[in-house]
């Protein structure tokens, strides 16, 4: 299949041929390299060619595409999601308007263990169906990548059911998929006062399994005061790496948790969520390898502080944006809304945001030599916009969708 894309107003996020970007950082995120009066031939799935109309080639294209007024950039890369659930929790939303916290909530048996326990009632097949309607949903609103943890089985067969239909859907969709083993995401009620008991479980039994049958690409742990301590992380991440599996860490939700530091000290891939961030984590993030990954669709819907986003940037430092669409704190994948989020509230300019969804996304799943810019032999993951005059209409417009067509 070859496709030809004509008359792009503007091409978005291209990356020369000689250049290996794998993030940008700092004052760079502010760069977005685009040509605009463009064209992009695409061909069996892969970015062929692209450049000015002006020197448009003769092209026998099977499908031509005339983009006129539009922008096409890289698909959304969303590096932080529990897109696999079964049912929503709209009772607690309620109860958190009517003044409960996140945190009691949890305690009264709400929250996570309330979706592992609908999660462990519910029949793989109809798991699959409706994280599948979850997945196409945010394909039609621009994610052409895509992270998925457990987290919400708490025993092995939960968790292993979770994995087993995150492979599934990658398997029969062209979204670029990739797992994580979230075993730690909560205590089950008959671990709770035999903490180190679950940990055991997760080390000797969960993890064991999830690593043997291939269904994991990451380990995560939530590293948060109630949750996870730093001791217990580091302890977990350990075991984790033995069977290949890289760290990422829900680190510094809540609290000064110690997240960030274990993190960097783990050599984790990322570091999410980061609502609290002080000079302490900057420091210990500078010179690593470890992505700071921002969640505000979280602090929106929870009503908690965001992140410092300028004071990570202003730092030197790159950031990713990612979803965490959940049925708890942010029941919600759609990345444009993230990006006027970011804007709004975060005070990044579209640009930073965009590279934060697209290049240090990517690199935050370690698609970055496949996707996340527009290059020549990386997949063809792109968005076709609706006719817009500017980028910055995108999360101007918050709340619409602004995205016409995704090639996958």
């Amino acid at each position: 299949m070859s496709i030809l894309i004509v008359n792009i107003k503007s091409l978005l996020g291209v990356e020369a041929a000689h250049e290996a970007k794998r993030v940008v950082a700092g004052a760079d995120m502010k760069l977005l390299p685009e040509i605009n009066n463009a064209w992009v031939h695409i061909d069996n799935g892969i970015v062929k060619a692209f450049g000015s109309m002006e020197n448009v080639p003769e092209i026998n294209a099977d499908e031509t595409i005339d983009a006129t007024g539009k922008i096409v950039m890289p698909a959304f890369c969303d590096s932080h999601t529990h897109l696999v659930f079964a049912k929503s929790r709209h009772g607690e939303f309620v109860d958190r308007i009517n003044g409960l916290s996140y945190e009691e909530i949890a305690r009264r048996g709400g929250g996570i263990l309330n979706s592992a326990r609908m999660l462990n009632e519910t029949d793989e097949a109809e798991l699959f169906d409706n994280s599948l309607q979850r997945l196409e949903q945010v394909v039609s609103q621009g994610t052409g990548a895509i992270e998925i943890k457990s987290g919400y089985g708490l025993c092995l067969e939960g968790e292993m059911k979770m994995l087993r239909v995150a492979r599934k859907l990658k398997e029969q969709t062209k979204v670029a998929i990739k797992t994580s083993l979230l075993a730690a995401h909560a205590y089950p009620l008959e671990y709770k006062e035999n903490k180190q008991g679950y940990i055991n479980l997760i080390i000797n039994e969960i993890l064991p399994k999830v690593a043997g049958e291939g269904l994991a690409d990451y380990m995560d742990v939530f590293c948060e005061q109630g949750f996870f301590s730093v001791d217990d992380t580091e302890r977990l991440l350990e075991a984790g790496w033995k069977y290949g599996l890289k760290p990422k860490i829900h680190a510094n939700q809540l609290h000064y948790s110690g997240g960030v530091q274990v993190g960097v000290k783990m050599n984790a891939l990322s570091v999410d969520h980061l609502e609290c961030v002080g000079d302490a984590e900057i420091e210990a993030l500078k010179g690593s390898n470890t992505m700071p990954t921002l969640l505000p669709g979280a602090a929106f819907f929870l009503g908690i502080q965001y992140q410092p986003a300028r004071k990570i940037i202003d730092a030197g430092l790159p950031v990713c944006l990612a979803s965490d669409y959940n049925p708890g704190s942010c029941p919600s994948g759609n990345m444009q809304l993230l990006m006027s989020l970011a804007c709004t509230q975060l005070k990044m300019n579209p640009e930073e945001a965009i590279n934060a969804m697209t290049i240090n996304g990517a690199a935050a799943m370690e698609l970055d030599k496949e996707m996340g810019t527009i290059k020549l032999g990386k997949k063809a993951k792109l968005i076709i916009t609706k006719p817009m005059p500017h980028i910055a209409f995108m999360p101007y417009d918050y709340g619409n969708n602004s995205v016409e067509r995704v090639i996958l």
